[in-house]
């Protein structure tokens, strides 16, 4: 994806924190930009949307993203 070109010239690791409901980046289009860099990685959050919220029916609070997300980025970073 022509957008995305430029990741590949990024000199520092990447992580991606994406939702499953997020309508701003697609999955199924993100994935395979994030496999073909060398030092990238995908998190994926169930249920959250782009502002990573959780609608209330997934049983989870935005704390409980927020949470996840923190232990995620603490997990990656050396």
């Amino acid at each position: 994806m022509k957008r995305a070109e430029h990741l590949a010239r990024a000199g520092v690791p990447l992580l991606f924190l994406q939702g499953t409901r997020d309508d701003l980046a697609d999955l199924p289009l993100l994935r395979p930009i994030v496999a073909g860099l060398a030092r990238a990685e995908l998190r994926v959050i169930d249920g959250a949307d782009h502002s990573f919220h959780v609608l209330k029916r997934s049983g989870r609070t935005d704390a409980d993203v927020l949470r996840e997300l923190a232990r995620s980025v603490a997990a990656w970073t050396p």
